[in-house]
């Protein structure tokens, strides 16, 4: 793996080239005290406007919970990752979920991970977990999409006139070498015509690891009616986590309350 100069050293952030494209990202090894050399490893998915830094420290807190070790990194497009070439299409979740990610977990030498999604980084846990390419030790999916309801759409819309009229897009640049790619291409996909038939439920039955789903009951952008048809349709065991007073981001929102839960889960799948 060639390695060039972190971009943020606070974060020990790194660079690998995989299937030819330059992917930020950084490893978390829990305290020598805490660290379990046969727990899985985590694997954190981000959401359709994420990055490895926006996860902040929630995914640090969470290896040491568990005595797991953790990678997080950023999409091609995202973060400092590889920029984007050409325009998102509807399967742009999927060629994530089916290519992308095995050649990451393959470089990595990552077998049966643990998945940790937000959003479109949920969706993406859930296509690569139901594809049965390869096994997935159990998958933990916050706020996920498996088909698109009608205020997601709304939500997006609305997130077009804070990206023009507020701090958001100096907020994104933070984190994104092209804040506006990165907007510009998550607002398109979901808009476009074609998008309304998106559906990933055809995956869900061939899910037979642990599952832990996690919503907020304000979520601005999904209702509980996503993770009722995960629960209904995978074949493996599922535990929800309903969260009031949460919107789009539970790490965030209730972040005590959802790093309890996935540790208590982690830990349970560790024995």
């Amino acid at each position: 793996m060639k390695q060039e100069v972190p971009a943020d050293p606070a974060f020990h952030i790194e660079f690998a080239r995989i299937a030819g494209q330059r992917i930020e990202h950084r490893w978390i090894r829990p305290h020598a005290s805490r660290a379990a050399p046969r727990h899985p490893t985590l694997v954190f998915l981000h959401e359709g406007l994420g990055s490895t830094r926006q996860w902040r420290t929630f995914p640090d807190r969470v290896a040491e919970a568990t005595g797991c070790a953790a990678l997080v990194y950023s999409r091609q497009g995202y973060g400092h990752s590889e920029p984007r070439t050409g325009p998102r299409t509807v399967d742009y979740l999927h060629r994530e979920a089916l290519e992308r990610l095995p050649a990451l977990l393959d470089h990595f030498g990552i077998d049966r991970p643990v998945l940790i999604g937000h959003s479109d980084g949920a969706s993406i846990a859930l296509i690569h977990a139901g594809s049965g390419i390869r096994p997935v030790r159990a998958l933990v999916a916050m706020a996920p999409h498996v088909f698109v309801e009608e205020m997601a759409l709304i939500g997006i819309a609305q997130a077009c006139d804070s990206f023009l009229t507020t701090d958001l897009a100096a907020r994104m640049t933070k984190y994104h070498a092209d804040a506006a790619s990165v907007f510009w291409g998550w607002h398109g996909i979901w808009l476009h015509p074609d998008f309304l038939a998106w559906n990933i439920e055809k995956y869900l039955a061939g899910i037979d690891c642990p599952v832990m789903l996690i919503q907020g009951l304000d979520d601005e952008y999904g209702t509980p009616a996503q993770i009722d048809a995960i629960a209904a349709q995978v074949n493996g065991p599922v535990e929800q986590v309903l969260l009031e007073n949460c919107r789009h981001s539970p790490h965030k929102d209730r972040k005590e309350d959802t790093l309890e839960a996935i540790a208590r889960f982690v830990l349970r799948l560790a024995g």
